[in-house]
């Protein structure tokens, strides 16, 4: 939602409500250099997930089941790495040191990560 002056207002899934101006319209769109290796590990990542799901489907053992669960999980977080690292490379350390909401949400999107 936005106010005649042209702020959004909308929460990221933490219950408070930020308040954004968007000069090119309502959108939150970012540059980075990671975006196809993060598309293409999330592209396999989702592939290695369906496969786990027919391995539920089919009754495979439960112990291979869980070994393929921690192989996604341990793709996704590496994934999360790169994403990451891109962010403070690409947005935190372009942000004036004074900054302090910039921080605070790197700090809520770890937490929330984590």
């Amino acid at each position: 939602m936005h106010d005649p002056d042209g702020i959004y207002y909308h929460d990221h899934g933490d219950g408070v409500i930020h308040a954004h101006s968007h000069a090119d319209g309502h959108g939150h769109t970012h540059s980075h250099t990671q975006t196809k290796a993060v598309v293409n590990r999330l592209a396999r990542a989702i592939g290695h997930l369906e496969s786990v799901k027919r391995m539920v489907e089919d009754g495979r053992d439960c112990t291979d089941v869980l070994i393929q669960l921690a192989a996604v999980r341990s793709a996704l977080n590496n994934t999360a790495k790169i994403i990451l690292k891109d962010h403070i490379e690409h947005c935190i350390s372009g942000a004036d040191s004074g900054d302090a909401d910039t921080l605070q949400q790197l700090n809520d999107a770890i937490d929330k990560f984590i």
